[in-house]
């Protein structure tokens, strides 16, 4: 199993956004909203300082990616 970084909730945005993820929306402090085209799932990203790994683990999963590929993204 590949090892997460700790990183923030800005960071992991930045890094879905590479994968064809785009902001949609943000009320306040709390969430990012995040959308892809012709994909059936939104992802919410915590804009907290760390995100915790298994919180990680699930968007990562959600997004139909690897652990290996998002890491490589960042």
């Amino acid at each position: 199993m590949f090892k997460l970084p700790s990183i923030s909730g800005a960071e992991a945005v930045k890094a879905f956004g590479k994968f064809g993820f785009y902001f949609d929306r943000q009320q306040g402090t709390s969430h990012a909203i995040l959308k892809k085209e012709n994909y059936p799932l939104i992802l919410s990203v915590p804009q907290h300082r760390v995100i915790k790994k298994g919180l990680l683990r699930g968007l990562i999963r959600d997004a139909g990616l690897t652990v290996e590929e998002f890491c490589g993204a960042l």
